[in-house]
């Protein structure tokens, strides 16, 4: 038998509690509508609200404006301006024009981020490919700390609007794909998401030179996504939040990290309650709300984090955390409030 043919059923008898509705609103502070959130800019938008409506989300960020000024432009148009009310969209960096203004495209970076706040945009999304593929005129690979990218960093302070960084996935992805990896269905699905070191930069060393931005940078709010980039260790992460009061995380897609570590993880969230966004980065659907919010709300043991026979990130289950109601509020939406919804200033 191969590997991707094992596909056991727990015999383990546990409870299942169905949750249908979250007990608070909610704002799905982290995801997309484009190619990545399921292609929702090319359905009816009745169809999305539809969604949002059952599953109580009452306001969406969508994060793909940071693809392109192209399709920032497209998903304004789209969404934020045929509804204001649920619908935010983040712009973002052409990092492909470094080449072109050389050691000055920090300060072209935050002319551009400026101009698209004044177009509609509530935020800035850093992709990826920043640590790991972006270049300079030299053809130099870019440091999260890079000190030519300040300008940018300090005008999002000064509009008053959030930076949503994701710099570094899974630490798996960084080890070798042999036998002791627990991703390693996964990265054989997916080899474009290996980051060996070398050639890539190690994964401690792009976590920690985003830690040095976010404290060179104080009056600017940042959100760490996917738990601070580190689901795994949320010791670590929980450094980063003391040493950085100006920095939150959310935990979107990596409920199969976090809920794997039910008694560490539900510490962290009650202690860290002010400092986390809900967010889902899964295409809006009805169903995958509400396995987030069993996630948080409820007491159920071993239970799948995915649909379908094979798991796709680790073959293993989660546990719920049982949150209690002022945190549930919290993370469900009044840290996003606090921290995605405020107007931008200055534009």
């Amino acid at each position: 038998m191969q590997l991707p043919d094992f596909r056991p059923r727990p015999k383990l008898v546990t409870k299942t509690t169905a949750i249908t509705r979250p007990r608070f609103p909610v704002i799905d502070a982290h995801n997309h509508l484009g190619q990545f959130g399921g292609g929702w800019d090319k359905k009816p938008l009745t169809q999305l609200i539809d969604v949002l409506d059952r599953a109580e989300v009452r306001h969406f960020i969508d994060l793909d404006g940071g693809w392109g000024e192209e399709i920032l432009d497209n998903h304004l148009e789209l969404f934020a301006q045929r509804a204001p009310d649920r619908i935010r969209v983040f712009g973002g960096v052409d990092w492909a024009q470094w080449a072109r203004h050389g050691d000055e495209f920090g300060m072209w970076a935050a002319e551009r981020f400026q101009a698209q706040v004044a177009r509609g945009a509530t935020g800035l999304k850093i992709w990826k490919p920043f640590g790991l593929h972006v270049r300079d005129q030299h053809n130099h690979l870019v440091a999260v700390d890079d000190t030519r990218l300040d300008p940018l960093w300090a005008m999002a302070g000064r509009l008053n609007v959030p930076v949503l960084v994701h710099v570094a996935d899974p630490v798996a992805f960084f080890d070798p794909v042999d036998a002791s990896n627990e991703r390693w269905e996964e990265l054989h699905a997916h080899p474009d998401w290996q980051f060996p070191s070398p050639p890539f930069p190690a994964f401690l060393d792009i976590l920690e030179a985003c830690k040095r931005t976010t404290q060179r940078y104080p009056g600017t709010d940042f959100v760490i996504a996917h738990v601070g980039c580190y689901a795994e260790n949320l010791d670590w992460v929980a450094q980063w939040l003391d040493d950085c009061p100006n920095v939150s995380i959310d935990f979107s897609a990596r409920i199969a990290e976090v809920g794997r570590q039910p008694y560490s993880a539900r510490k962290f969230f009650i202690h860290y309650a002010d400092r986390i966004l809900f967010g889902t980065d899964m295409p809006a659907d009805l169903a995958t709300y509400q396995m987030y919010y069993r996630f948080l709300e409820t007491d159920d043991e071993y239970f799948p984090y995915h649909f379908g026979d094979v798991p796709p990130q680790g073959r293993w289950n989660i546990y719920g955390l049982y949150l209690p109601d002022d945190v549930l509020r919290k993370i469900y939406y009044q840290n996003a409030e606090r921290v995605m919804l405020r107007l931008p200033k200055g534009v």
